[in-house]
């Protein structure tokens, strides 16, 4: 229905249905209805403002956006008027009030994400200490093939006069990156959806992409684990040493690593820190067990004390130089709002959906540390 059908409707329930209505259960419905059609009433009057601001931006902006028209665009899209429709755009589904703002997708297109949506991805990004240290992120759509080197010869010094250098000795191969949709559900109170604009933005995607995040490292870890020690045609090697926690362990895994990962770190549980620790204060409390590298913790990694024999527990590498990623839509997610599975309780699910992944990508750039027999 709309305005004009709402007002008219109302007008019949008030002068006319109500007065005769013969029973009270009759008039009890039509009380229902009328407060029902005062709140879409009300939506609607809100919604025709919003598009009449808009058109105020617009009529306002109408040479500027001649001159630079992307420009225009994001300042809008950034607008506080844009970024309280973006958010009643993810409670509701309905994108009238985004596409109204925008001088392009007016009737099709994606609907255009605001800046804070792809700062939070960012900020995720950023926050978790071990994704931050790869460097190669990438936009691209669809997979990406990574050559790796799986074995070559040394390049020669030829002096003058000498006869050819022989001819490299050269295999690759080549790992594939294909990117994971990763999905993430969370519940909260209806109370947040009263929240409005960028509030309710940032709640709920600073949840959601924290969680996302910690999911697709979790799988980068795995992979790690999984690599073989002879690398193959899609998949590079890792070198892997079977050491107890003491004072050596990480200088040993190091000393594993090819020599292009030049900025190696650890990564343990962190109830192997205080195993590490226990190790360095039996030695006198003068040794580093961990080599001056940077340690990072992740619970992927089984702690050393819980670990099983054969168990990779540490893993040591270079994180920058031998891993690719890859965000095909770009920093941003989509997320769905189910408002009534957990009606009853009061709850409101979001569900938030990332298209993103990461792999290993160059021989011997990590070491696995793995658990001996205990005897």
């Amino acid at each position: 229905m709309n305005l004009q059908e709402i007002l008219k409707r109302i007008a019949e329930i008030n002068e006319k249905e109500i007065p005769g209505a013969a029973d009270q259960e009759t008039i009890d419905k039509l009380v229902e209805e009328r407060k029902e059609l005062l709140e879409k009433k009300e939506q609607l009057e809100t919604l025709e403002t919003r598009k009449q601001q808009a058109l105020a931006i617009q009529n306002g902006q109408v040479a500027a956006r001649a001159l630079a028209p992307a420009t225009q665009e994001v300042e809008i899209r950034n607008s506080k008027a844009y970024i309280d429709a973006y958010a009643e755009y993810i409670k509701t589904g309905d994108d009238k009030e985004c596409r109204a703002l925008l001088s392009t997708n007016v009737t099709d297109g994606t609907v255009a994400v605001p800046q804070i949506v792809t700062d939070e991805i960012k900020t995720a990004w950023e926050s978790n200490s071990i994704l931050r240290l790869i460097t190669n992120k990438f936009e691209a759509a669809g997979n990406i093939a990574q050559q790796f080197e799986i074995s070559g010869d040394d390049a020669q010094i030829h002096t003058e006069g000498s006869g050819a250098v022989s001819e490299e000795n050269l295999s690759l191969g080549i790992a594939t990156l294909v990117p994971d949709e990763i999905i993430k559900w969370i519940s909260f109170s209806k109370t947040v959806m009263a929240m409005r604009g960028e509030a309710f933005i940032r709640y709920i995607y600073r949840e959601l992409s924290h969680k996302i995040m910690r999911a697709l490292l979790k799988k980068l870890i795995q992979q790690i684990v999984a690599l073989p020690e002879t690398a193959n045609s899609t998949t590079p090697s890792a070198a892997k040493v079977k050491l107890a926690a003491t004072v050596g362990t990480v200088a040993t895994a190091f000393a594993n690593l090819c020599d292009e990962a030049e900025n190696p770190v650890v990564v343990i549980n962190k109830l192997t820190h205080a195993t590490m620790k226990a190790a360095a204060y039996a030695n006198g409390y003068y040794v580093d067990p961990f080599e001056g590298l940077d340690v990072h913790y992740n619970d992927t990694l089984p702690a050393y004390t819980a670990a099983s024999e054969n168990d990779t527990w540490m893993i040591v590498g270079d994180f920058g130089y031998g891993v690719i990623a890859n965000f095909p839509n770009g920093d941003t997610a989509d997320v769905t709002l189910d408002t009534l599975t957990k009606k009853k309780a009061g709850m409101v699910e979001a569900c938030g959906d990332v298209l993103a992944g990461a792999i290993p990508c160059a021989c011997k750039a990590f070491t696995r540390v793995t658990k001996p027999a205990v005897i």
